[in-house]
């Protein structure tokens, strides 16, 4: 890991014993690790405090991960949430994607598995830690992105997006009028296709609409193309 840069995880986990073996070892390969334990105290600190990464346990006392989620969301925290799970039913996976998360690790998971989810969706955040550098600016309609500086405007005001939704934004600006199926989409956007979970993507970009167009219901910017998936308008 880079030594002029620290990335901050927020572990919230009720399970003592996983919270510190988690945030132990992320501790000692570099990580700074704030830690809660339970749903509320982490909706506190996730508040209050500056993460690169939020681990999110679902099922915990006083408030479950995926209202933790949707507060965060609401309060336009958009840092990068990864959710842990013991249950294994389909339900749960998409009830997480669809809330805001950015990833899922069913229990039981190796630290070092963790610490690859977290640094894949620190390569998708505006962090950017261990990424690449990335093209410039890109501008269509009022709208603009720029990837180096993880910042998304329009009409000059600034928007607050999720990593998720400013992945694909930018996928779809770098690329006026392709269609990109919903497999396609996930595929680029997580870095897998999830298979099974090709509807996941539509709940990102309802809520992406609802940050950028004029009229979400009547969409300017991101079109849906019916029976593939969706485009940036290349008329703009």
């Amino acid at each position: 890991m880079p030594a002029d840069h620290t990335a901050t995880i927020l572990m919230v986990e009720d399970d003592s014993m996983v919270r510190y073996l988690v945030s132990e070892y992320f501790r000692r390969v570099g990580y700074e690790v704030l830690e809660a334990s339970d749903g509320e105290l982490g909706l506190r600190t996730g508040l209050e405090k500056k993460a690169d990464v939020i681990i999110l346990d679902v099922m915990m006392p006083k408030m479950n991960g995926f209202d933790v989620c949707h507060q965060l969301r609401q309060n336009n925290i958009n840092t990068p949430i990864i959710f842990l799970t013991s249950k294994s039913e389909e339900q749960y996976t998409v009830a997480g994607l669809e809330g805001g998360a950015d990833d899922f690790l069913p229990k039981p998971f190796s630290p070092r598995e963790l610490e690859a989810r977290v640094k894949s969706v620190i390569r998708r955040s505006g962090t950017r830690v261990f990424d690449e550098p990335v093209a410039g600016r890109i501008i269509r309609g009022g709208l603009s992105i720029d990837p180096e500086a993880y910042s998304v405007t329009l009409n000059e005001e600034p928007i607050q997006v999720t990593p998720i939704e400013f992945k694909i934004l930018e996928l779809l600006m770098s690329n006026p009028g392709k269609a990109y199926s919903r497999e396609a989409l996930l595929d680029q956007v997580w870095g897998t296709s999830y298979e099974g979970y090709e509807r996941n993507i539509d709940p990102h970009v309802m809520r992406l609409r609802a940050k950028i167009e004029p009229d979400p219901a009547k969409p300017t910017y991101v079109l849906t193309v019916w029976g593939i998936g969706y485009k940036f308008n290349d008329k703009l």
